[in-house]
């Protein structure tokens, strides 16, 4: 099963376009972004935004019965020095300054958060060493803010790590300065038993880069909505995932980039691997390109690699284009076995049925782990792959 279209420089949207753009259509009619969760319906499964999510699982987040309840999460923030980092609450203005939430779970999250942590890197700073942000669950239900906001022409890179236990509804506002460069990594290492929903919402400014590294392992629900918007022209965004889906767990990714300013660029590429009996990967990536946005370059690709029987992959790229006057646009998706090909060219070389896959699987995600830039957590990563792999036979 696979799609594809491109549209090369200067075209219009065509008539297979327009069919798979109905979708985002769909989703920007839903209900309108808003920090009231009584904006937003309790969902009931039947929904565009909600169709492909176990709402049963949700443990309460979805429907307002869910509510704080200890034990606490632990949060632990490692920063180079000028950095700062506080405690605020929903009255400052840098908080919900990167976006708006988009259903009634981030709504949730904004409205029931104690305190939110800002964390700044003053302009024209170049950190040498990354930030560092430890959330540990042991057990409760939690709701939390998290804002990064960079300077003009500042430069950093940080690592958000999940373990442990929670249900946890959480949002990451990311806002960058003219010039600034913002690289993140976000990592779901969670318990089996862990539910982790989160909206990600990217402020870039003018001329600044964004990179996110969104990595989903663990959790038996992970839902995450990665947002970008552009404040300004000459902003650039990158979105790379990688997901690993094993027996019983719901991984679901729903990307959008709303491109308004004019000369932008963005790009996606998400990968997974399944294995196990009910094991369900989503993965929706919108683009809008607004009439304004003329100069626009973006692409989207998505691929799945599917280890056994039993496994599901709902995979949804959607493009709208309200203007023709643009460098590119293109997404494609892809869900299948294994490479026959690349397998019996190992073999053939003497590797075992078993560690050809292995190494298939490996070089499936490599590219995107490079991605990362950090020596230490890049390890880390594709030793959790070799682990999963080993866990269930392939």
């Amino acid at each position: 099963m696979a799609k594809a279209q491109n549209i090369p420089l200067g075209s219009t949207t065509t008539g297979s376009l327009a069919v798979a753009a109905e979708s985002t259509v769909a989703t920007r009619m839903s209900a309108p972004p808003s920090f009231d969760v009584a904006d937003f319906p309790v969902p009931h499964g039947r929904e565009e935004e909600w169709r492909f999510t176990p709402l049963a699982r949700l443990k309460g987040l979805h429907d307002g019965s869910a509510v704080a309840a200890g034990p606490d999460l632990k949060i632990d923030i490692t920063a180079p020095e000028g950095v700062t980092h506080e405690l605020v609450d929903r009255t400052d203005a840098r908080v919900g300054k990167a976006g708006t939430p988009v259903d009634r779970v981030a709504a949730q999250a904004y409205s029931s958060f104690e305190k939110a942590s800002v964390v700044t890197v003053p302009k024209e700073t170049v950190l040498t060493e990354p930030i560092r942000i430890a959330v540990h669950g042991e057990g409760g239900t939690a709701f939390g803010h998290q804002v990064i906001e960079l300077g003009a022409f500042a430069e950093a890179v940080v690592v958000i790590d999940h373990t442990g236990d929670a249900v946890l509804a959480a949002n990451v506002d990311y806002v960058l300065g003219d010039g600034a460069k913002l690289t993140v990594v976000s990592v779901q290492d969670w318990d089996d038993t862990a539910v982790h929903t989160g909206q990600h919402n990217a402020l870039v400014g003018r001329d600044a880069s964004f990179k996110s590294v969104v990595v989903t392992f663990g959790g038996d629900l992970v839902r995450l909505h990665p947002r970008v918007d552009y404040a300004g022209p000459g902003g650039e965004a990158e979105f790379y995932g990688l997901y690993f889906t094993e027996q019983g767990q719901h991984h679901e990714h729903r990307l959008f980039v709303d491109h308004q300013a004019p000369n932008c660029r963005s790009h996606v590429t998400y990968k997974g691997a399944l294995q196990g009996d009910d094991a369900h990967a989503v993965w929706i990536g919108d683009v809008l390109i607004q009439a304004s946005a003329t100069g626009t370059d973006t692409y989207e690709l998505n691929r799945n690699l599917v280890l056994t029987d039993g496994a599901r992959v709902d995979s949804v790229p959607n493009l709208e284009i309200e203007t023709g006057e643009i460098v590119g646009a293109g997404h494609a998706s892809a869900t299948g076995r294994f490479d026959d090909e690349q397998l019996f060219y190992l073999m053939a070389r003497g590797i075992p049925a078993d560690e050809a896959r292995r190494l298939v699987v490996r070089g499936f995600f490599a590219e995107l782990v490079q991605q990362i830039g950090l020596p230490d957590v890049e390890e880390r990563l594709m030793s959790k792959i070799e682990a999963e792999l080993e866990a269930t036979a392939v």
